[in-house]
């Protein structure tokens, strides 16, 4: 999970990440409206994650952690399911 690089290209409304391993797009994480997907490798792609957190447009400071590392660990469970 340490592999996968968030870099947020937008704070709030909606909050949202590109993840990479190396200089390789694995995931797009975003948050809008109360809905949190991860699509894999990028937007449009397979929704790998969903949830419903507190954050509208953008994640609640005690929520913040806990949803990205979600999403890490259903990134490198997508990707170790296509090994």
């Amino acid at each position: 999970m340490e592999n996968i690089k968030l870099v947020e290209t937008c704070g709030a409304c909606p909050e949202q990440y590109d993840a990479f391993i190396g200089k390789e797009q694995v995931g797009y994480l975003r948050l809008r409206h109360g809905y949190f997907r991860v699509d894999y490798p990028s937007s449009g792609g397979e929704v790998i994650y969903e949830a419903e957190p507190k954050g509208d447009g953008m994640f609640k400071s005690d929520e913040r952690e806990f949803y990205l590392n979600e999403a890490k660990n259903a990134i490198m469970n997508k990707l170790q399911s296509l090994k």
